[in-house]
């Protein structure tokens, strides 16, 4: 059975990367068509893409009576995000450059959310009705502004637009090809995790490390899309996917459910993931701003923090 199960994860990683590649350069060829710059895209339709797989699951977990989806996994996620996808690309790939625009639109956007989270939790201990409408109205106003921006940059760049041809795109087989990468990237992520887990079971591996597996199954579409844009030069997407999508996680992630039932907090969040959260999204930010850019040495930095929290909420939980 085991080298079954070895081949499949081998062949559904290799197809996973496939998926990535596909999604990431059809994507970039519709905002090029479009004129949607790829920070737009790397918040909306990159980070809404890639959470799908994981809000989809949650929502399933609420609509069947099970609300204790815990605001721990979107906690974790997207401390994973930063520290880890973030922190590894930068890795791989060399420095991942930034833009102000980010740094101050999406950047500030992804610290206020986990702001106010850590609000409702000290204040209501749950994710209520109202939070939950507070969060979707947030996320509205956002969107609201991402596209007059939009609207603003059009304008600015309307005097050059003779002087720029754009590169033929067969919108419907690209619109398609969009949605086959984001399919392909939640199928083959659901096989890898399906795979290490059951491989941990057959090699008596420890219940943590299986947990760690799943956790790492949840971002991974994130993780091959981020690495995959910032590959092929394309900072802005990587940088906003993952800006894009711990806004998503809390927003719409947490928001959504909240509205259909009361989400439970446990205590342990409220004091140490929710504040973690906050530090090492203010850590990115720092980062960011000093250079427009994180280097290799700034990704050690992220990928020390992230083991950092990791350790400690180990040791906390081991008390």
């Amino acid at each position: 059975m085991w080298p079954v199960l070895i081949i499949l994860l081998v062949l559904s990683i290799l197809g996973v990367l496939k998926a990535a590649d596909i999604f990431v350069n059809n994507l970039s060829d519709l905002g090029s068509f479009f004129g949607v710059s790829d920070v737009i895209l790397g918040v909306t339709a990159s980070a809404i893409g890639t959470s799908l797989p994981e809000f989809g699951s949650a929502m399933i977990a609420i609509l069947t009576g099970n609300p204790d989806i815990g605001v721990g996994t979107v906690l974790g996620a997207n401390m994973w995000n930063i520290g880890g996808i973030l922190g590894i690309t930068a890795i791989v790939t060399g420095p991942i450059l930034s833009q102000k625009i980010t740094i101050k639109r999406d950047g500030l956007m992804a610290l206020g959310t986990a702001v106010i989270l850590l609000v409702f939790l000290i204040i209501f201990h749950q994710i209520n009705f109202i939070a939950g409408l507070v969060l979707l109205a947030a996320y509205v106003i956002y969107i609201y502004f991402l596209v007059e921006g939009q609207k603003k940059e059009k304008s600015q760049q309307e005097p050059d637009k003779k002087k720029t041809r754009k590169r033929p795109v067969n919108i419907s087989k690209t619109v398609l090809s969009v949605l086959l990468g984001v399919l392909g990237l939640a199928v083959g992520c659901h096989i890898i995790v399906y795979c290490a887990v059951e491989l941990s079971a057959i090699f008596c591996i420890p219940a943590m490390f299986a947990g760690i597996i799943l956790a790492f199954g949840t971002t991974s579409p994130e993780f091959f899309t981020v690495i995959t844009s910032a590959r092929k030069g394309l900072d802005n997407l990587a940088l906003g996917t993952v800006l894009g999508s711990n806004i998503f996680n809390i927003l719409i992630g947490l928001g959504v459910p909240a509205i259909l039932a009361t989400v439970p907090v446990d205590q342990f969040v409220m004091t140490y993931d929710g504040p973690a959260l906050i530090l090492i999204t203010i850590l990115l930010l720092l980062l960011l701003y000093r250079g427009n850019k994180l280097s290799r040495k700034e990704g050690l930095i992220l990928i020390g923090s992230y083991v950092v929290y990791i350790s400690l909420r180990t040791f906390m939980h081991l008390q």
